[in-house]
């Protein structure tokens, strides 16, 4: 999908085919991780008083995360043997840190195996409508780049899609940055696979992206 196109039922047509998409990778326990990671996970971290996430949660989360794209267990044994009250206190301090996302991030990334990238899944979770994952789809359509995965690139990015979640909202429907960050992510895999009308199991994408920093 073009980024600058702004026709709200591409756009809907696109958010709407999400779950078919991850359905249609084939990917081992990726339906049940997305379900957590986009149902359970944002009440749950809402809930807590003052909000911050577990070691195991984030574990979790880094499991969708590289599910979803490219499979790194290296990331995924730092973040398991991170101590959990570390995490707590680091979590705590990035959502209260929101809405100023520079601070929030760098609260998160002093974390081992916790780059730009896996810091904003976790705003994401718990701040959907100011914060969207820094995924490579969204990058590339966005800013026309997924390899520089760093702050500053994700500061432009979020200013993008909270831009471009202002214009589709103003035009009837609420839509948040993660919104938009699941359509790009839900149009580049159906294009890959064919089209957005590629039914679930039809498609095994495999992901071709070289990257080297910690994300």
């Amino acid at each position: 999908m073009d980024f600058k196109c702004s026709d709200l039922g591409k756009w809907k047509e696109a958010l709407c085919s999400y779950k078919v998409q991850i359905e249609s990778l084939n990917k081992p326990n990726l339906v049940s991780l997305d379900d957590f990671y986009r149902n359970e996970l944002p009440g749950v971290l809402r809930q807590r008083n003052p909000s911050y996430i577990t070691t195991p949660e984030l574990k979790k989360l880094m499991q969708w995360k590289l599910t979803r794209g490219k499979w790194r267990p290296r990331l995924l044994d730092f973040v398991s043997s991170l101590d959990d009250a570390v995490v707590r206190s680091a979590s705590e301090k990035a959502f209260q840190s929101l809405p100023d996302i520079k601070k929030a991030i760098s609260e998160l990334t002093v974390l081992k195996g916790v780059g730009p990238a896996t810091a904003s899944a976790v705003l994401a979770a718990y701040a959907p409508d100011i914060a969207p994952f820094m995924s490579d789809e969204a990058m590339v359509a966005a800013i026309g780049n997924s390899k520089d995965y760093t702050l500053k690139q994700y500061l432009v990015l979020v200013d993008k899609l909270q831009a471009k979640a202002k214009e589709l909202s103003a035009k009837g429907n609420s839509f948040t940055p993660s919104d938009v960050e699941r359509a790009l992510w839900s149009s580049a895999v159906g294009a890959k696979s064919g089209g957005l009308s590629r039914e679930p199991g039809e498609v095994n994408s495999k992901r071709k992206s070289k990257r080297k920093r910690i994300q």
